[in-house]
């Protein structure tokens, strides 16, 4: 593959508030863009969820936890009371979004959860509306659930397990992570550089391996990066998708051009990988009007994907005449 030309698109970046632009395929850079000439670190919002979603599956496999099967209160401290509600919901409700807790659409209860002195409990304050399964709502809180269960089972903070088990070995510059009553904020809060944020792309294009190092099984990225729930495919303007284990999940027959998973940022912040193709691109955006987001969405789908696939084509027709 050849490079691509990313400062050809210097006007429309622009326009559209994108502060910067990385492509790779697999390892390779191919391209990459920054409005202020330079990578740095800075927030990822919700793609933290997706970086939560990859430490679980490395708990998984070392054994740190046993299966995705176990239930909540295996780790969490909760009112007894309501001990067999809980009970029922597993650590894959909460990674699919589906525990059934009451959660207005869009994370509307983010702020009060967010100011509450025990986020853990806060969450358990919401009543059980639906079955485990059964209803998909986005709730930060579940995933602050997520990183109050890594904690407990590997002894350590979600930020200490990351850089012990992906961050250092990936080879990361920096990283921080905010805390709330000593647990990582599972559902945002993490900050990264955009160099390091595609590192996890290519650790998860290259099916969980970087280098010589096998970092999180294949088996892991497969299931977790999978369709389990339709999530918000239906929403318009079309900026999600379905979902996995926290990945957002995109097909063909939705976003036109190829099937792919990603993880998405408030405003239009992505890592998305194309499987195929190992294809890994991150954009970070200008935080503006929520639906703006749409913008980053846009460049993707309708410029630096478009572009990627003429190229692979052309270099099939030229190893074609070769032959």
């Amino acid at each position: 593959m050849k490079p691509m030309d990313l400062d050809s698109y210097n006007k429309q970046l622009s326009e559209w508030k994108i502060n910067t632009v990385i492509v790779l395929q697999g390892e390779r850079l191919l391209g990459e863009w920054y409005a202020g000439g330079k990578d740095s670190i800075g927030p990822l919002y919700s793609c933290t969820k997706s970086i939560l979603s990859v430490l679980i599956g490395i708990a998984v496999d070392k054994g740190v936890l046993a299966d995705v099967e176990q239930p909540i209160t295996t780790y969490l401290k909760h009112p007894k009371e309501i001990s067999k509600a809980l009970s029922q919901i597993t650590i894959k409700h909460l990674l699919t979004m589906t525990p059934g807790f009451e959660w207005p659409d869009f994370d509307k209860p983010y702020k009060t959860f967010k100011a509450a002195p025990d986020p853990v409990a806060y969450v358990f304050d919401q009543p059980l509306i639906s079955a485990p399964g059964a209803a998909f709502a986005y709730n930060s809180g579940g995933s602050h659930l997520l990183s109050a269960i890594l904690t407990e089972a590997a002894g350590m903070s979600a930020l200490s397990f990351a850089k012990e088990h992906l961050f250092e070995p990936l080879g990361f510059q920096s990283a921080r992570w905010m805390e709330r009553a000593g647990v990582n904020e599972g559902g945002t809060g993490l900050f990264l550089s955009e160099r390091d944020l595609a590192r996890i792309g290519s650790l998860y294009a290259q099916k969980g391996r970087f280098g010589n190092n096998q970092l999180v099984s294949a088996a892991w990225v497969d299931e977790s990066t999978a369709l389990h729930h339709k999530g918000l495919l239906q929403y318009e303007p079309p900026i999600y998708g379905g979902y996995g284990y926290h990945w957002w999940y995109s097909p063909e027959s939705y976003n036109g051009q190829c099937d792919c998973y990603f993880a998405f940022g408030h405003g239009g912040q992505y890592l998305l990988i194309v499987p195929e193709y190992e294809l890994v691109i991150v954009i970070r955006k200008k935080i503006t009007k929520r639906n703006d987001a749409m913008f980053a969405r846009r460049f993707i789908f309708e410029h630096l994907i478009p572009d990627f696939l003429t190229s692979v084509r052309n270099s099939q027709k030229l190893s074609i005449k070769k032959l």
